[in-house]
């Protein structure tokens, strides 16, 4: 076993807490980027397995692609990361819409789904970051 002064242990100490907060925030941008970027793969597939686009939704557009009209909605999905949460979302009214439905409008999980398919990538990639401490 190895033996420590107090002010080794406290150098010690000092730098676990620092390496533990660096590898939490490196853990949340992980899961943070593969929410953000799969919920951006599913707007406009089917990939979710969401209900068909209605008869009159498809006579407006141009092909079958849910929830991409312009863009605008994919492209507002983004992510943000601080020491103890990572948020993954949009501004966009529209988002909440198809994420929850409407009575008019089915729902379309693209961000809770997505989050709940990363799920094991996201434990893998938090596991990653938590051996790198370990083994330092």
């Amino acid at each position: 076993m190895k033996e420590f002064s107090l002010v080794e242990f406290a150098a010690f100490a000092t730098e676990m807490i620092l390496e533990v907060d660096h590898r939490r925030r490196e853990s949340l941008e992980i899961a943070a980027v593969a929410i953000e970027e799969g919920a951006k793969e599913a707007i406009g597939t089917y990939a979710y397995g969401w209900a068909p686009l209605a008869p009159s939704t498809l006579e407006k557009k141009a092909a079958d692609t849910p929830l991409l009209e312009t863009g605008q909605l994919r492209d507002s999905i983004t992510h943000s990361v601080d020491a103890n949460e990572a948020r993954v979302g949009s501004n966009e009214d529209t988002a909440v819409w198809q994420e929850l439905g409407t009575s008019h409008i089915p729902p379309r999980s693209f961000l809770v789904e997505t989050a709940t398919r990363k799920r094991e990538q996201i434990i893998a990639a938090i596991g990653n970051e938590i051996f790198k401490l370990l083994t330092k």
